[in-house]
């Protein structure tokens, strides 16, 4: 007997930032910089901080229960949890083990190392364990904490940093919702965008603390040349691969990483400004929870109706960049529910 093929939808939507706000006026006062220099280069206003007691972990498991109670799923229906975080509790055990117990679920968990991109290759993952009808139910999330590697003497860094996690719940379904998803990596741009200490390469020691090497570098205008040509290219692919166009989109959701790549990936893309979403003004850049923040916000305010076709975009350290393309297939969610 051949088994009918699973597909994969999202059912429900989570997402989680700490309580801690940290303006571009409070920026002032820690490095030269001023509110009108930070929004007018990156369009950021403010963004959130974990508290002292936090870790990424943390966040996960609250933007986790928050998606499972959207979804009206209980943590122990889960056959996976996939966690996207590039700023992990520790380096073992992972942030989805650590997310899981706190959870309280008991299936399958581990973490998927791809930056920015993170979530999306997270998804990937779910969509292909569900699709091979090896998992039902999975939970994606994107968490990260990435101000507790930041510089913030560097105001070229520390302006964009903010911290938060989203979740979904992908689950077999009789209609594709994942349509199509694209991903890429490319090694030799690795340098531009890293944490050079704290890994097996140069251990955590006092020299590489001193040389301030465990904090985050970035080259921001590589990583700008990259981020419009990697963000346009693989949406066209990845629609190309669902058998859709530009036209076709409701909403493209892009990593929340700088207005101006935002602005200049919605030109060369062609798509109308209204069908581009932001909220980067007050979350900064979350890192791997910035496309699923921004899909629950869409969610949680009753802006997705069924059928409305989503690109996902991401793009990150690694180099690393990706596009999954969302059919949504589940009844809008009005704000306060």
């Amino acid at each position: 007997m051949t088994r009918a093929k699973s597909f994969a939808a999202i059912t429900g939507t989570g997402s989680y930032l700490p309580e801690r706000i940290l303006t571009n006026c409070d920026l002032e006062a820690m490095v030269d910089t001023s509110d009108e220099w930070i929004l007018s280069r990156t369009g950021i206003a403010e963004r959130r901080i974990v508290g002292p007691e936090e870790a990424t972990s943390d966040l996960a498991a609250e933007a986790g229960r928050r998606a499972l109670a959207d979804a009206r799923i209980a943590p122990a229906d889960l056959d996976l949890i996939i966690v996207g975080t590039s700023s992990p509790d520790m380096i073992f055990p992972s942030t989805a083990c650590i997310t899981q117990r706190l959870l309280r679920a008991e299936c399958p968990a581990y973490d998927v190392m791809a930056a920015c991109t993170g979530f999306v290759f997270a998804l990937q993952a779910a969509t292909a364990a569900i699709e091979s009808g090896r998992a039902r139910t999975v939970l994606v999330i994107g968490a990260d904490a990435l101000t507790r590697h930041v510089d913030f003497t560097d105001r070229a860094t520390c302006v964009l940093f903010g911290d938060g996690a989203g979740a979904v719940v992908l689950q077999a379904a009789e209609e594709p919702g994942v349509l199509g998803i694209v991903l890429g990596s490319d090694g030799t741009g690795g340098e531009h965008l890293s944490i050079p200490a704290g890994g097996s390469r140069k251990p955590a020691a006092s020299l590489c603390l001193e040389s301030g090497e465990h904090f985050l570098k970035m080259n921001g205008n590589e990583v700008f040349k990259f981020a419009v040509r990697a963000i346009p290219k693989v949406t066209r692919q990845a629609l190309a691969a669902s058998e859709l166009s530009v036209e076709d989109l409701d909403w493209l959701i892009p990593h929340q990483a700088n207005q101006r790549i935002l602005d200049t990936v919605e030109e060369r893309l062609g798509i109308d400004h209204s069908r581009v979403f932001s909220n980067l003004r007050s979350t900064g850049n979350t890192s791997a929870a910035s496309i699923p923040i921004a899909l629950d916000e869409l969610n949680a305010a009753g802006r997705l109706s069924a059928g409305a076709n989503i690109a996902l975009v991401g793009f990150g350290a690694g180099l690393t960049w990706g596009a999954a393309i969302i059919r949504w297939t589940t009844p809008p969610r009005l704000e306060g529910n």
